[in-house]
């Protein structure tokens, strides 16, 4: 009764989304197409092809082959179908990604990619993506990602006994700092207890690594049939240093030529090839610049607005001048209660671990001098730099590497499991070409 309930609800969702459609639509000659229902969401063919659109050009701009356009079509609506159910979730918990948040993320990633704002925007113009179509996409990236990480994140503990077998297992290893540009190629199997099933995944896995050896591209093969979440990216799994790599390849890894799909591996998960796209060498030691800081935060909040927040700040700067206490005031004033209940006191920093807008100041500030006020994204500064120094971070650098190692091994395990979770409970209904044999209840689709 409630499975027919809900397939009503969606059957009368699917219409009045129809009849809006053709009435704001009306002189379009071709209606957008439903290609699948996902619980209380739709996919249109037109969201399928612009995300198809963006993956070729992407692909094509890598000089990664293609696979045959429906195997293409059907595992990116499987990717679409999983980004929907996750962004209902999201949605449901009352996550947003603010314009301002939006507009940071952009920026930084066109300075990543050592462009402007603006070149950024023509860039993807020649990929064939708009502005628009990028922001949504990226606002969809960060819903998804904190999804994960509220709901995945909190399956993932990491104890300081692995942190110390894992560094210990690398220095029996001879570890150094080099570097490995990896790509990765995952087939699941789909019942590990069926001894055929096992088998079929194997004969598959190794029959894709002759096709590699044979010359077929590896991040062709990637796009085309790995499991992994990565697969549309061509398998890429970045930069790792050698204390990042995943248990199951690490031992591989360092012996693998560049260029050259590894063994089949193999885990309780299914069967795994990995290829060293490239390798670059690192530094023994990692020093890094360290500034002992002090600092006085007033904020802008619903009692205060900002240009009262900056005459307070303002009031503070001129008692520090005068020669009033530094920690005194921190302690009264600030309201970052941590560092505050502390004097005002943030120990050394790195670069990279403060705000932009905070550590451009700290950088430039003459040791005991004061500096400011300026603003954050997090209100009104004062700060103050007590001393500078140079320091071999390499100790802390690896067991840092190690933690997130570790996490990271244990996140990707416990977000494979959950994806399958949500989308084994979700409603899935496929149209059109698109319709399976059976839908994610087990009963059959009879659209067409």
């Amino acid at each position: 009764m409630r499975a027919t309930f809900r397939q009503g609800a969606r059957s009368f969702l699917l219409l009045l989304m129809l009849v809006l459609s053709v009435t704001a639509h009306a002189e379009r000659k071709l209606l957008d197409q439903v290609v699948a229902i996902v619980d209380d969401d739709v996919i249109l063919q037109s969201q399928l092809d612009a995300r198809i659109e963006t993956i070729v050009n992407r692909l094509q701009s890598q000089g990664t082959g293609l696979p045959p356009r429906d195997v293409l079509e059907r595992r990116v609506l499987d990717q679409l179908v999983t980004e929907s159910i996750q962004l209902q979730m999201a949605d449901k918990m009352g996550m947003r990604i603010s314009d301002n948040e939006l507009n940071d993320t952009m920026t930084n990633i066109a300075k990543q990619n050592g462009m402007t704002l603006a070149e950024f925007e023509q860039q993807l113009g020649a990929e064939g993506v708009t502005y628009r179509q990028a922001r949504e996409q990226i606002r969809n990236q960060m819903l998804t990602s904190r999804v994960q990480q509220r709901q995945v994140g909190n399956r993932v503990r990491v104890t300081d006994r692995e942190v110390s077998n894992y560094l210990e297992a690398k220095q029996n290893q001879g570890a150094d700092s080099a570097q490995y540009h990896l790509a990765y190629i995952f087939i699941q199997v789909s019942d590990p207890d069926n001894d055929a099933a096992v088998n079929a995944a194997r004969k598959k896995a190794e029959n894709l690594r002759q096709q590699i050896v044979n010359g077929r591209d590896f991040r062709e093969v990637a796009v085309a049939e790995s499991d992994a979440n990565n697969a549309l990216d061509g398998g890429d799994m970045g930069w790792r240093t050698e204390s990042q790599l995943p248990s199951l390849v690490a031992p591989i890894v360092p012996k693998l030529p560049v260029g050259e799909p590894s063994r089949v591996l193999e885990n309780k998960s299914g069967f795994h090839l990995v290829m060293v796209m490239d390798k670059k060498g690192g530094k023994e030691k990692q020093l890094v610049e360290q500034y002992k800081v002090r600092h006085i935060l007033v904020r802008p909040s619903d009692a205060r607005t900002d240009d009262e927040a900056e005459a307070r700040i303002r009031d503070i700067y001129q008692q520090l001048k005068d020669g009033a206490d530094f920690e005194k005031l921190a302690k009264e004033y600030s309201d970052d209660p941590v560092s505050g209940s502390d004097g005002g006191n943030l120990g050394w920093v790195s670069r990279g671990q403060m705000v932009p807008a905070f550590e451009q100041v700290m950088i430039e500030a003459p040791v005991g001098e004061l500096e400011g006020p300026f603003r954050s994204r997090f209100g009104w500064h004062i700060l103050q730099v007590l001393d500078k120094r140079t320091k071999d971070v390499s100790s802390e650098m690896r067991e840092s590497d190690a933690r997130q190692a570790i996490y990271r091994r244990k996140f990707e395990i416990e977000l494979q499991k959950w994806l399958q979770e949500i989308r084994d409970e979700a409603f899935v209904e496929f149209k059109g070409k698109y319709a399976r044999d059976e839908n994610s209840t087990g009963e059959a689709d009879q659209s067409s």
